[in-house]
């Protein structure tokens, strides 16, 4: 009895938690399915009222939204494949390779952590003045391709592997190129999946940087682009969840094609045997 009744409050209780979780997403959709639905007095007259798509085929054929929306695959590809790339290297190189200084450096780097990017703002943006990058891809994707995180979550996956894997490899007469990426890469697939999913989700939803570095709709992010929705006397609530809710598709998407890596990765190391 004491089990079932654990099990019973445990269930309720998550199934609470996800209603919780849901229901902003579930708004969003029933707001983007209403034609002006900032018009209904009560929430029973908006349920009632009917239905529609228009939100979704406006915001699809105006304002430049695909720009936006290629602006954004773009970047976040661009600054995710710089990522799983070069964290794997700046990782291994400090899960595997002795120089003068390393304890200091990886120390800066866990200390870069702790600091708000608020901080960098300002330094950030004289910096891309002066390389001439404002209104150009570049701002959007160089600074970002190598993360403190990332280097700190790989390194400590990459410790986890046992060593004598790459010391056969150079008994055999492999060098560190073909190691790192024949051997070591296969071995962090767990990893590298959830430092992409972490980085592809953060740079999709980034609207900080991307307003600041960017002022012309050619370059212009779908984050930023949906800010425009908002305007000074009015917000057009339905455009802008119908804007949402096709931004939130390429995150479903890959959530549900890589669940299973993403669980392997977060689990990853939970258990020794």
């Amino acid at each position: 009895m004491t089990t079932k009744l654990a099990w019973f409050v445990s269930t309720t209780l998550l199934a609470a938690v996800a209603m919780g979780m849901m229901f902003p997403m579930a708004w969003m959709v029933v707001l983007s399915l209403k034609n002006n639905p900032e018009q209904y007095a009560s929430l029973a007259d908006m349920l009632w009222a009917p239905w529609t798509t228009v939100n979704f085929s406006d915001a699809l054929t105006s304002d430049n939204f695909v720009r936006y929306f290629a602006n954004s695959v773009l970047v976040a590809s661009a600054v995710t494949i710089g990522n799983v790339v070069f964290c794997l290297m700046v990782g291994y190189a400090f899960a595997r390779r002795r120089w003068p200084g390393k304890k200091v450096l990886f120390a800066t780097i866990l200390g870069v952590l702790v600091i708000p990017p608020q901080v960098i703002m300002i330094p950030l943006y004289r910096l891309m003045v002066e390389f001439g990058w404002i209104n150009t891809y570049w701002a959007l994707i160089v600074p970002w391709l190598v993360t403190p995180f990332g280097v700190f979550l790989v390194r400590q996956y990459v410790e986890s592997i046992p060593a004598d894997l790459e010391d056969a490899a150079r008994l055999d007469g492999a060098g560190e190129w073909y190691i790192l990426f024949r051997i070591v890469l296969p071995l962090s697939r767990p990893v590298l999946t959830v430092l992409a999913i972490y980085i592809f989700l953060g740079n999709w939803n980034a609207f900080l940087f991307p307003f600041l570095f960017v002022n012309d709709e050619v370059h212009r992010t779908l984050p930023v682009g949906l800010a425009f929705y908002i305007g000074k006397q009015s917000i057009d609530w339905g455009h802008l969840m119908a804007g949402a809710a096709i931004s939130a598709i390429p995150i479903l998407l890959l959530f549900i094609i890589f669940q299973r890596r993403i669980i392997e990765g977060l689990t990853a190391g939970a258990l020794k045997e």
